[in-house]
């Protein structure tokens, strides 16, 4: 029966581990519209409060 090579699991754990954190990293560096794949809301999109006609007194 063969010995296991403990070293290339060990290796290949890591090289595991250091991508998936790279993933995470490239994931967490983009822009959160593009993220979800959504357009950002801009302010002049959103409806307008209407003005008061007279300011109320208390």
């Amino acid at each position: 029966m063969a010995k296991p090579n403990y070293s290339f699991e060990k290796r290949q754990r890591e090289l595991a581990r250091k991508k998936k954190q790279e993933e995470k990293r490239l994931r967490h560096a983009r822009p959160k519209s593009v993220d979800d794949g959504s357009t950002p809301i801009e302010p002049s999109t959103l409806p307008a409060e209407p003005a008061p006609d007279k300011p109320v007194l208390g």
